[in-house]
């Protein structure tokens, strides 16, 4: 049986400040070229990922040889490594992932809870603009050279 006293508030650690810190410490034990990291931590969130459907399989007893494997505090657990990899990896291709967050949070905001714009058919549409790029001086080297390379 549960205790039914909640437990403390945690003091939740600066999120940017851990980011950078999980950062530099992957960075500190890099053993591969900068642009190969790039790729590996991109590549790290379909595991992470993958464990998250595992997770659910686990928690739904979706495999019948196995049972329920999982909770769902289990799937809570993996979708917050999600996250994490993903910051981490955004912080890898950024130095400003604050920013560049931020400015996609408020594009997907802005198109989901705003009035559906008129239809491209519709007489005075007017076209939706791209999202500027991101300043060269903010763009990692390894990372523009990605996007610089022919045929991508």
């Amino acid at each position: 049986m549960s205790d039914p006293t909640p437990a403390p508030p945690l003091t939740a650690p600066d999120l940017w400040e851990t980011v950078d810190r999980l950062h530099g410490w992957l960075e500190s034990h890099s053993r591969h070229p900068a642009r190969e990291t790039l790729l590996l931590r991109m590549l790290k969130l379909s595991e992470e990922v993958g464990e998250v459907a595992q997770a659910v399989v686990g928690a739904t007893g979706q495999n019948p040889r196995k049972g329920t494997t999982h909770t769902w505090d289990d799937v809570e657990s993996e979708l917050c490594d999600v996250v994490i990899t993903a910051l981490v990896a955004l912080r890898t291709l950024t130095p400003a992932p604050e920013r560049a967050l931020d400015a996609r949070l408020r594009a997907v905001a802005a198109r989901s809870t705003s009035p559906s714009p008129p239809s491209p058919q519709s007489p005075g549409a007017a076209p939706v603009p791209a999202p500027a790029p991101a300043p060269a001086e903010s763009v990692r080297p390894e990372v523009q050279e990605i996007q610089e390379r022919p045929g991508t």
